[in-house]
C-alpha cells in the first residue's frame, strides 16, 4: 500500500483514526510505504524510515533510531530527540 500525506488537511481526531487504520492494515501483513510531513507521528509507526533532504537520502534507520537521533530531531523534527 502506498500512502501519500494521509493526515494532510484532517482534523486531529480524523488524523488519529487514519493512523490507527494504517497500523491495523500493516498488522494484517500489508507492507506500507508512506510519505508524510508529520514525521514524528509517522516514525512512531514505521519499521524503517528515510529522511530526505533536497531529494537525497540523508538519514535512515528504524523509526525509533530516527526519533532518537539528535541531528534528525534538531534539523527535521523541530526539537529534541525522544530518548
Amino acid at each position: 500500500l502506498i500512502v501519500d500525506e494521509p493526515s494532510a488537511g484532517l482534523a486531529p481526531q480524523l488524523a488519529s483514526d487514519v493512523y490507527e487504520k494504517i497500523k491495523d492494515i500493516n498488522e494484517m501483513g500489508t507492507a506500507i510505504v508512506m510519505v508524510e510531513q508529520n514525521a514524528r507521528r509517522a516514525l512512531k509507526l514505521c519499521d524503517r524510515g528515510y529522511v530526505l533532504d533536497d531529494g537525497k537520502n540523508r538519514f535512515e534507520g528504524t523509526g525509533r533510531e530516527l526519533l532518537d537521533n539528535e541531528d534528525v530531531a534538531r534539523l527535521y523534527l523541530g526539537g529534541e530527540a525522544t530518548s
